[in-house]
């Protein structure tokens, strides 16, 4: 595989892209949305997937057993800003289907069902929310804008004229907060998130692989809320299944790239990998 835009991390990595290729047929790709399908932007509720992510994920779903959107987003919250409902559609034009899993698998959509299922609220987040407000104070950080998530809350501190000092201000009073109330907090991009303990992406990787079977996996991630499902591929590839773990790099977080084979520059360099994947395996 040759390409402009990606980076193999070692001899080895380049190897383990050409038995992906050689497995494909049976390869569940499972895919960030934030980072990886698409750019990080200040108002995350305006985070539109890539304009050419749809031809790339329906090109690549010819070649591929099932493609899967992995997200810390509601699952409804992707669907509307990917379209993927209609992706779903266009996916399953060629036999394949197209998950969701949302809120770190919380949450799940398939593109045969066509409907969310998702858990309760878990217990102490709304007690978390009343203190929150209070702590954003303290930190000098009440500006700081809250996304409510509905099984969790994201604090973001990207619009604020210092992001990286207010995140490192947040962090240790919102654990603080999150552990009193029966929460784990997951930091991010100039983001942290409270959520429930227990549930995070490498469950959904092992979902994935048990449903369809899977022979192959490629997980492509940009955060610190990946490193579970890298972690979870890596356990595939003991075993002998062809993997490929692929890190959307960024100036603002580099956590993935020593877990990686194959780095690449944000959501243009993913795409281009999924090209050249779709391309290599006719």
């Amino acid at each position: 595989m040759e390409s402009i835009s990606a980076q193999f991390t070692s001899e080895e990595s380049r190897q383990r892209y050409d038995e992906l290729v050689a497995a494909v047929g049976a390869t569940v790709v499972a895919l960030d949305f934030d980072g990886v399908l698409s750019p990080i932007v200040d108002d995350p509720t305006e985070a539109r997937i890539h304009p050419e992510a749809r031809e790339v994920l329906i090109d690549l779903a010819g070649v591929v057993r099932a493609i899967a959107v992995v997200t810390g987003r509601p699952a409804r919250q992707a669907l509307a800003l990917g379209d993927l409902d209609e992706v779903g559609d266009e996916i399953g034009d060629h036999g394949k289907e197209l998950f969701v899993f949302g809120q770190y698998g919380n949450e799940r959509w398939s593109s045969t069902q066509r409907r969310v299922i998702s858990p309760r609220p878990p217990h102490g987040l709304s007690s978390f929310e009343r203190e929150l407000p209070r702590v954003l104070r303290a930190a000098e950080a009440a500006d700081a804008y809250v996304e409510e998530k509905g099984l969790a809350v994201a604090v973001h501190t990207r619009r604020l004229p210092d992001p990286a000092g207010a995140f490192e201000r947040l962090l240790a009073p919102l654990r603080e907060l999150a552990v009193r109330h029966g929460l784990t907090v997951e930091p991010g991009r100039n983001v942290i998130e409270v959520r429930s303990p227990g549930m995070h992406k490498g469950h959904a990787v092992e979902a994935l692989v048990a449903e369809q079977d899977a022979g192959g996996f490629l997980f492509a991630g940009d955060d610190l809320g990946d490193v579970e499902a890298f972690e979870a591929v890596g356990e595939l590839r003991k075993s002998g299944m062809p993997t490929l773990l692929v890190c959307s790099a960024s100036d603002e977080q580099s956590a993935l790239v020593a877990l990686a084979d194959v780095v690449v520059p944000g959501p243009d360099g993913v795409l281009d990998l999924l090209r050249r994947l779709t391309a290599d395996a006719r």
